[in-house]
């Protein structure tokens, strides 16, 4: 079997070497980084010699995952050739591993034409350098609300990858393998791209235009129309809540035909979802971004802090406010 542009092994290469630059955060998500990595080696085995990679993170010698595994390093945040890739790995604490020296790195590199990608979290790091504004971008959908929150210049979406010019954005998990598999269907062809599929057991190719979150009807066990569009528009509308009458009337439902819907198949009024729905969001910008709990209650709906506080202590078991001092000590925590 023959490929296109796939080099000979008796003859030497009939093209260039693509090499990766994988830098390698703290706290990077092992699975993001292994499913790329993995995918490009397999893609060697089916055309010797097409990809090349090193391992660089802040002062060269080591890195460690989110779930403790650490990394040797080839190499420091160093210049690297501008025929390069280099993607960015991140994972949790994403803002304490977007550092001054990382900052300034990708953005020198990226003046001199080097595409830059981003797994999982990173999007935060190219966004907090700027080389995301008037693109489109994907992040982990935990870290959308406060994503959107502080970045908006960069137009984010929902699907498990973009590719917008010289750079790529992930959403974390498996979503790095659909990503490199279109690259090497790009670089290599369809064939081998699906052939490193079926070596990782991959059965379903995701393109960038497909989402990275289960349905609604998934999620919650329910495959109802009216009850997945209800709770679609809860979670569109978390700033500015929809009465249950109106959402009760959008589905051509009475208000308690709505009670009942929701009593049966999520044994919860539809006010008491769609507060938990608004909690979730609060808690997401209390842990990730630096809004102050004024504007984090704004933020979902709250008309006062005072009643944020109450639904939130009634919910966590906790304040807003002390939410945000246990991620700080947190923090520090991991700091020293």
């Amino acid at each position: 079997m023959s490929y296109s542009n796939t080099p000979n092994p008796d003859t030497g290469s009939s093209h260039k070497k693509r090499r990766y630059i994988f830098v390698l955060m703290e706290s990077f998500t092992m699975l993001s980084f292994a499913g790329a990595v993995d995918a490009l080696r397999i893609a060697n085995r089916m055309a010797p010699d097409s990809y090349e990679w090193v391992l660089a993170g802040e002062g060269g010698e080591s890195s460690t995952c989110s779930c403790g595994i650490s990394y040797k390093l080839d190499m420091d945040l160093e210049e690297v050739p501008r025929d390069s890739t280099v993607i960015l790995c991140g994972g949790t604490n994403i803002q304490d591993a977007t550092t001054k020296r990382l900052l300034n790195w990708i953005r020198r590199e990226a003046r001199r034409g080097v595409t830059i990608g981003a797994l999982c979290t990173a999007a935060y790091s190219l966004a907090r350098a700027g080389l995301l504004d008037g693109k489109r971008a994907t992040i982990h959908w935990e870290n959308q609300d406060s994503f959107m929150e502080e970045f908006d210049e960069v137009e984010l979406t929902k699907s498990v990858f973009v590719v917008d010019g010289n750079r790529m954005t992930t959403a974390g998990g498996t979503s790095s393998i659909d990503l490199m598999l279109k690259i090497i269907a790009s670089d290599l062809g369809e064939e081998v791209a699906n052939m490193v599929a079926d070596q990782q057991i991959y059965s379903s190719i995701r393109t960038d235009q497909d989402q990275q979150r289960l349905s609604i009807p998934t999620r919650i066990g329910v495959r109802h129309p009216k009850l997945s569009r209800v709770i679609q528009m809860m979670e569109t509308n978390v700033e500015e809540p929809i009465s249950p009458s109106l959402l009760a009337k959008e589905v051509g439902m009475s208000t308690r035909q709505l009670e009942r819907l929701f009593r049966r198949y999520l044994n919860r009024s539809p006010k008491r979802y769609y507060m938990e729905i608004r909690l979730q969001k609060a808690r997401n910008l209390l842990m990730q971004t630096d809004m102050s709990v004024i504007n984090v209650a704004l933020a979902c709906g709250f008309a006062s802090p005072s009643h944020f506080s109450k639904c939130y202590r009634a919910h966590y078991n906790t304040t807003p406010y002390r939410e945000r001092g246990a991620q700080a000590g947190r923090i520090v925590k991991t700091e020293t």
